[in-house]
């Protein structure tokens, strides 16, 4: 069984992100900027967004960091993002969640035009990876798809089952492996016989946000496993969706948790920014 080491492939892609930001600020004469929100003091988005404010200094990213307090109002809220909007030394716009709930998450979302919408959660976006064209995608699932790539785990006419359906995961990832050439089924709580359907795949990506749900006897033997999942045994350790130490016996590679996919998020939210960069420059 070969191991996806997500800490080292996210290390590799941050190096060679230092160097394209580096060239790109000496073409365009400028620097890549990216603009972080963060509205209240959720403890767990606080810390998210100091690794990334800390991964964009690694890479020779210049970051907008903005702080508003809990009780921010929508109007506030909504006049800060159009400023980030117009601001030319923005080149993307992330807006950490969840939000305090009086805030209309999906308002303050549809402000950002698909060209700063690093995140990919636009309904444009969305719209051009369906149609399979140019646009921004999702992290997590671009960053599976990354991991697959630098292993070369090929997915050309191969089965795909990606158990979870959430915007942020399952929907993407099922529609970059069907660009991809994948067969692809897409399977979550109302699905019947999910053991049968994830014992037809050669990839198997687990983002049910059930911790260790996949198990040993729902794993083709050599299947490529994508363990997305972040989440707390019963003894409080951390652990993804797949029971890793039945399913490492069965599959031929396996992403652990942490340090699989969990890396590979922050790292393709780089990539994205300096994508958004360059085709706002060209």
């Amino acid at each position: 069984m070969t191991l996806i080491d997500g800490k080292k492939v996210a290390a590799d892609i941050r190096a060679e992100l230092a160097v394209r930001t580096k060239s790109l600020e000496e073409k365009y004469r400028k620097k890549v900027g990216l603009a972080v929100v963060l509205i209240g003091d959720n403890p767990a988005s606080q810390v998210y967004v100091r690794n990334k404010i800390k991964a964009c200094e690694e890479v020779g990213i210049r970051s907008f960091s903005h702080y508003l307090p809990a009780e921010t109002t929508q109007k506030q809220a909504e006049e800060l993002i159009l400023s980030l909007v117009a601001d030319k030394n923005v080149h993307g716009i992330l807006i950490q969640l969840p939000l305090p709930k009086h805030l209309d998450e999906k308002r303050l979302l549809a402000l950002i035009p698909k060209a700063k919408d690093v995140d990919g959660f636009s309904a444009e976006n969305i719209g051009s990876l369906a149609m399979n064209e140019e646009g921004t995608v999702a992290c997590t699932p671009l960053g599976v798809m990354e991991l697959l790539k630098r292993y070369h785990i090929d997915t050309k006419g191969k089965r795909a089952v990606v158990v979870g359906r959430s915007n942020i995961v399952g929907r993407p990832m099922a529609l970059l492996l069907i660009n991809a050439d994948a067969t692809v089924t897409v399977c979550h709580s109302k699905t019947e016989n999910l053991k049968e359907e994830c014992l037809r795949a050669d990839i198997l990506v687990a983002a049910i946000g059930k911790a260790k749900y996949i198990t040993a006897d729902m794993v083709k033997d050599g299947a490529a496993v994508i363990d997305v999942g972040m989440n707390r045994d019963e003894d409080g350790k951390l652990c993804g969706d797949v029971d890793f130490e039945s399913v490492k016996g069965k599959a031929a590679y396996l992403t652990p948790v942490p340090g699989g996919v969990g890396p590979m998020t922050i790292a393709m939210l780089l990539c994205n920014v300096c994508d958004a960069f360059e085709r706002a420059e060209r």
